[in-house]
């Protein structure tokens, strides 16, 4: 049954207009009414619904049943990286909602290619978070992650600052909680194993990593990073991509 994201409240037996973008979905599958569909929109679970109007650019539905089923990871993982080039963000994008990510803080580090501002950030946010709904969509997560606004890392650093109830990191695309691990991906020397970090955490616990763009953080920026929290660890001896890495990085916490 297809699956869409509906951002609007939704309560069995309500008859509403579905938003644009799910509307399109439906029109490009040449759904019918009395198509039967399942609309989410982040709150928790999802709710049976059937199409029982279809205009020219409208589609009205009967919201049904909810069912109160979640598909999320029992540990909320949030990624800060540097931005890989070309096509690949929005690879690492789908591919760690799929994975069950959080939240996502694209970062402009000192050696990242794609440098963005103005307008083009806004529109690239925008697309970055499009490619998380239809992603969430496909593999059946109910929460959708929050693609945060493009910030330099030095920024981002700057901001931390204490949060007392860690999810409302929603609202805000660089406060975490002090008590929350901060994990930074590291081929330094002396950087903790992966895999004895993470036994460290509880498997409820939040849990912050950031990740390097091609070429990984300069020495300064992970000086930095370490200023702020972050404990340097390490996936091993072989250079992974940096989209790679991140990806490597949350199976480990999330699975």
């Amino acid at each position: 049954m297809p699956r869409m994201y509906c951002q609007a409240p939704l309560a069995s037996g309500l008859s509403l207009d579905l938003p644009a973008g799910a509307a399109r979905h439906v029109q490009v599958l040449r759904l019918q009414p009395g198509s039967n569909i399942t609309l989410f929109n982040g709150q928790g679970g999802e709710f049976e619904a059937q199409v029982t109007e279809m205009g020219r650019s409208q589609v009205q539905v009967l919201v049904g049943a909810h069912i109160a089923v979640e598909r999320e990871r029992g540990r909320a993982v949030h990624i800060a990286l540097g931005m890989p080039a070309n096509e690949r963000m929005d690879w690492l994008v789908e591919k760690a909602t799929e994975l069950g990510v959080a939240s996502i803080q694209p970062l402009m580090t000192q050696r990242t290619v794609l440098r963005l501002s103005g307008d083009r950030a806004l529109k690239k946010q925008a697309h970055w978070q499009h490619i998380a709904i239809a992603a969430c969509e496909q593999c059946g997560g109910n929460r959708v992650p929050t693609v945060h606004a493009v910030m330099s890392l030095d920024a981002w650093l700057a901001n931390l600052a204490p949060l007392d109830n860690f999810d409302n990191l929603a609202t805000s695309a660089a406060t975490l909680s002090l008590n929350t691990p901060r994990l930074l991906l590291s081929l330094a020397p002396g950087s903790l194993a992966w895999g004895s970090a993470v036994s460290r955490i509880s498997d409820t616990t939040p849990v912050i990593f950031l990740s390097g763009p091609e070429g990984g953080f300069a020495q300064a920026e992970e000086a930095s990073a370490q200023g702020h929290g972050f404990q340097p660890v390490s996936l091993g001896d072989r250079v992974l991509r940096a989209e790679t890495a991140a990806l490597v990085a949350l199976t480990a916490l999330t699975v």
